[in-house]
């Protein structure tokens, strides 16, 4: 409802930024860990986020929701999408 095709879109962008955040989050925190057994637990999360990371980008390029080694398609989708957020804005 109200955004029609691009709520895939947003969900996917959105969840591809958290784990982002999520992978540098665990990167910081490797180096702060006090003990071998936290960092330890510390890298499989990192590793099991990296490997999220992976599948959520492969799910946006297979849809073109997301294309990071071309850099004018990619500029596109994002004009697209900033688009479509404005006039959705100017209707509400």
């Amino acid at each position: 409802m109200g955004m029609g095709g691009m709520t895939d879109q947003v969900i996917a962008t959105d969840f591809l930024i958290s784990v982002k955040s999520g992978v540098r989050n665990y990167a910081a925190a490797i180096t702060e860990a006090a003990t071998l057994e936290l960092r330890e637990a510390l890298r499989e999360q990192l590793r099991d986020a990296v490997e999220t990371h992976e599948k959520i980008t492969n799910f946006m390029m297979a849809r073109g929701y997301y294309h990071p080694h071309e850099l004018g398609d990619q500029l596109q989708v994002d004009l697209t999408a900033a688009d479509t957020a404005f006039n959705l804005a100017q209707k509400s």
